[in-house]
């Protein structure tokens, strides 16, 4: 725990670990309160997903220098990254994790970057129990359970956990470790604790295809409505799991001797987003979020054959005026239906 929030960040010790920590969310609130208990993932997600240990918020891709003859040499800037595992993963990051695979590793041209880290990353997925007031991972089918991905999946109750395997280097771990065979008592248990995390679950996307009622309704007058609440300050991209929008500058030394390359997150709500050819194609905030959610829910579906969206809820407990892409969507949808 880390400045009022459950991160991702290196564990010396277990007792690091929020053991007792709850999480208590809702459009545009986030706070962790000290439930007791012996459990160490009673709580659903905090701002952090896996993205930024494998797309950095800010990386160097290449570097120019300039020569004694005043020649430029351009060379990649090649990352050697450690072996990483990340405990704690739930099956709305794994779910997102396999879009950016499908971005950054499947296409014509993969990332090399990316990819050096995703060979060196292992997973230790935690069922997800607990999920907050703001979660819909059932709607888009990608939790709570975790099903794929992961190398080692926890159920956590309160005397232990049952533990599994779901890769050959997950499975070489577990065979080092002194495990006992789970009975079926506790496999009825973590049963019934993830089917009652899917009763819990309030929030929905609405069905349909998103992708065809989104852009046959452009301009329909929520877009107005959520225009006039939005910040634009791109806290919901940030926090995304999925969004991978990135721009890149060059970064001058101040002797003018060498450049470097680099890449950096950015955000569809950002006004240098657009810029093409001395214009901004999307000039305020009522296109911005429209360009947003039509990406996420629409577009993507024919890009990667399913949603941007994995349910998390981050978009939501994160953005500071609250606003809810269920319900902007369902306002959408319902009155494309009721047409």
């Amino acid at each position: 725990m880390r400045d009022g929030a459950i991160i991702f960040d290196r564990l010396d010790m277990a007792s690091q670990l929020p053991q007792g920590a709850r999480d208590r969310q809702a459009p545009g609130y986030y706070r962790l309160e000290n439930g007791g208990g012996p459990r160490w993932f009673s709580w659903a997600n905090g701002p952090q997903a896996l993205k930024p240990y494998l797309f950095p918020s800010r990386e160097v891709l290449w570097e120019g220098t300039v020569d004694e003859d005043g020649g430029l040499n351009f060379k990649e800037r090649i990352i050697e990254p450690e072996p990483l595992a990340v405990l704690g993963v739930r099956a709305c990051d794994l779910a997102a994790l396999a879009i950016h695979d499908a971005h950054f590793l499947k296409g014509p041209s993969p990332d090399a970057h990316y990819a050096r880290r995703r060979e060196q990353l292992f997973i230790v997925a935690v069922h997800c129990s607990h999920p907050a007031s703001t979660c819909f991972c059932v709607s888009t089918g990608d939790g709570p359970a975790a099903t794929r991905g992961y190398d080692i999946a926890l159920a956590e109750l309160d005397e232990g956990f049952v533990i599994d395997a779901g890769s050959d280097r997950g499975k070489l771990i577990l065979d080092q470790l002194p495990l006992s065979k789970v009975d079926e008592a506790q496999l009825d248990q973590a049963r019934r604790e993830l089917n009652a995390a899917v009763a819990v679950q309030t929030r929905a996307l609405p069905e349909g295809p998103l992708n065809r009622i989104l852009f046959e309704n452009l301009d329909h007058p929520r877009w107005d409505e959520v225009a006039e609440r939005c910040l634009a300050c791109g806290n919901c991209t940030s926090v995304c799991p999925t969004c991978f929008c990135a721009s890149e500058n060059e970064v001058p030394s101040l002797d003018g001797q060498t450049s470097e390359h680099s890449r950096e997150w950015s955000s569809c709500f950002t006004q240098g987003h657009s810029y093409i050819s001395g214009h901004v194609i999307r000039p305020d905030i009522r296109t911005r979020y429209r360009q947003w959610l039509t990406h996420k829910l629409g577009s993507w579906i024919d890009q990667y054959g399913r949603s941007g969206c994995v349910g998390c809820g981050r978009c939501i407990a994160w953005c500071p005026v609250g606003i809810d892409l269920t319900e902007e969507t369902a306002a959408i949808c319902k009155d494309a239906r009721d047409e």
